[in-house]
């Protein structure tokens, strides 16, 4: 199991900062599959799902996540099936480790179809 799946997501105001590019870089390294934007502020990955349907319950799966843990992604759906999800912590205008936590629980939901 992966560390930052056991943590829950801090209450983003004045929780500090945002993470600097090594920082984002160590926690990246433990969501795989997600990629830092070249500023630094933000992680993507992109789905491929079946259809539009597998899209819909792929992302109301996110939506339960995002809830729990009280940290919300953007979350595009286009195409009807080509999923992208981006996080970052908008409070700190960049990255804080709840992205990081929420990517690695999203990186846990059942994969049956692509992801880019």
């Amino acid at each position: 199991m992966n560390r930052l799946t056991e943590k829950k997501c801090l209450p983003c105001e004045g929780i500090g900062q945002a993470l600097n590019q090594t920082q984002a870089q160590t926690l990246l390294a433990q969501t795989p599959q997600w990629k830092l934007s070249d500023d630094g502020k933000l992680i993507t990955r992109e789905y491929i799902k079946k259809d539009f349907m597998d899209a819909v319950r792929f992302i109301n799966d996110v939506a339960r996540i995002a809830e729990r843990e009280n940290h919300h992604p953007d979350v595009h759906l286009t195409g009807y099936k080509n999923v992208r999800i981006a996080l970052s912590t908008h409070a700190l205008k960049g990255l804080s480790e709840n992205d990081f936590i929420i990517a690695a629980k999203i990186n846990e939901l059942p994969r049956p179809v692509m992801a880019k």
